[in-house]
């Protein structure tokens, strides 16, 4: 019989805040981004109530108007490398450009986090939207929207064959013949494409799980295609149920088409759950969550998928601006969605901005009202688990102590862990090493009595 099918968490550890105000909190520790033990404390809060993962954010590009947060932090692999020495279980997933890096280097850097944290790396993998990035890495020009995917793909393809340069049985460490490894079982990748050429092969070994765990946030149709084909695990914007419902539908189906199983990807929406004991707490903390949204910082946040665009030239009470392809080339999908949503609700500046920023009550509510929501999305085909991001400083201590035991009662949530790797926790299998699968194949092939026994059908 399979195991009942149960949620899969993760938490965003994302410093002073995901947006400008949440730092003004009187209880926010205001240097939350570059502070270690902070970072430690989240991480260990989510590891108590066995989340999957944590998870960082990032992006290569900051201007005066910059979120708090951007402003000033620290970088995902050094941080996710302090604290996988500080955890035992949970996975460590850092965001990684595919735009302004280079196969080699993403490969081994990923590689050593999963070794030092004994096979709980992820990558989240991300084209990088802002143009400004372009100029802090030597480039005259961002690429296209369609060229950022297109380098994705290749930059993908040549990590995931990096990661495999070695067998696992290739270091025999033998002291009495002196082999230190076997060299047929070392591999040049010998990539030459339209972006990049690696000769290979990667200096450190495959790890526990393998291979890391890859995650993706694709919402426009090349996003979805690439999320759908590379993933193991893909972030969404939660707007609402029926919307997110629909989304999950069109990434397994889309899954499907690249011959995958579509129970191996799950759908993970971002939600900014505000819980309280009871009616009065909830309402008095969605409402100090809400105090923290200025017009004015809304306005510079709904600026960011459109490249930073400035809306502060704009009359605020007047129906939203025409803004044409703006955002086309950035964060296509999610300006898209803003720009359909404001023109068929005829919505201005002001209410487009509030409700970009502001948390929404979805998940809003005592721990028993959060975790109804939370199984409805579930078992009703809208998420495989989710991504919590806090909007309050005790945010993640509110939930990890008052839904997920509700949440645990249910038998929606594990109680403990049962695999070690990011990649067991996912219920994923150990991705064979493609030499190692090749060399199998060409024996069962050459080897007659191997050909005789695959040929016979047990009665």
């Amino acid at each position: 019989m399979s195991k009942p099918r149960q949620l899969k968490f993760g938490a965003m550890v994302h410093g002073v805040g995901h947006g400008w105000g949440e730092w003004r909190h009187p209880d926010a520790q205001a240097d939350a981004s570059t502070n270690f033990d902070w970072y430690k404390g989240q991480a260990q809060l989510a590891e108590d109530a066995k989340f999957d993962f944590v998870f960082i954010a990032d992006s290569l590009h900051i201007h005066k108007d910059s979120s708090p947060h951007y402003l000033n932090r620290f970088e995902p692999l050094t941080i996710l490398s302090a604290l996988a020495a500080t955890t035992r279980r949970i996975g460590l997933v850092a965001t990684v450009t595919v735009s302004y890096t280079e196969p080699f280097q993403v490969a081994r850097q990923i590689s050593s986090l999963d070794h030092i944290s004994g096979g709980r790396a992820g990558w989240n993998i991300v084209t990088s939207w802002l143009s400004g990035t372009a100029e802090n890495f030597s480039k005259s020009e961002h690429p296209p929207h369609a060229v950022r995917y297109r380098i994705a793909r290749e930059h993908v393809s040549a990590v995931k064959g990096l990661w495999d340069s070695w067998e696992d049985d290739a270091f025999t460490r033998n002291k009495q013949t002196g082999e230190f490894f076997d060299r047929s079982k070392l591999h040049a990748l010998n990539h030459s494409g339209d972006f990049f050429q690696v000769k290979g092969p990667l200096n450190i070994a495959r790890s526990r799980q393998g291979q890391p765990v890859l995650f993706q946030a694709g919402t426009s149709d090349d996003g979805r295609n690439f999320a759908a084909e590379y993933s193991d695990a893909i972030f969404v914007h939660a707007e609402s149920f029926e919307e997110t419902q629909a989304y999950y539908g069109d990434l397994k189906r889309r899954a499907a088409g690249f011959g995958r199983n579509p129970d191996d990807l799950s759908i993970l929406p971002g939600i900014r759950p505000i819980v309280g004991r009871d009616a009065a707490e909830v309402e008095q903390r969605y409402q100090q969550a809400v105090e923290l949204v200025s017009i004015e910082d809304a306005i510079v946040a709904l600026g960011r998928p459109f490249n930073d665009h400035d809306f502060r030239q704009y009359p605020l009470d007047e129906p939203f601006p025409d803004l044409g392809d703006l955002g086309a080339n950035s964060q296509k999908g999610g300006s898209d969605r803003i720009k359909q949503q404001a023109r068929e609700q005829n919505l201005t500046l002001r209410q487009v901005a509030l409700d970009f920023s502001r948390p929404r009550r979805e998940f809003v509510g005592t721990p028993e009202q959060v975790a109804d929501k939370i199984q409805h999305w579930f078992e009703n085909g809208a998420s495989d688990g989710f991504i919590i991001n806090s909007v309050l400083p005790d945010g993640l201590k509110y939930f990890t102590e008052l839904v997920i035991p509700v949440l645990q009662q249910r038998g929606l949530q594990r109680t403990d862990y049962t695999g070690s790797t990011l990649r067991e926790h996912f219920g994923l299998e150990f991705p064979v090493n493609g030499y190692t699968a090749a060399r199998s194949a060409t024996s069962t092939v050459t080897d007659p009595d191997a050909a005789a026994e695959t040929s016979q059908v047990p009665a």
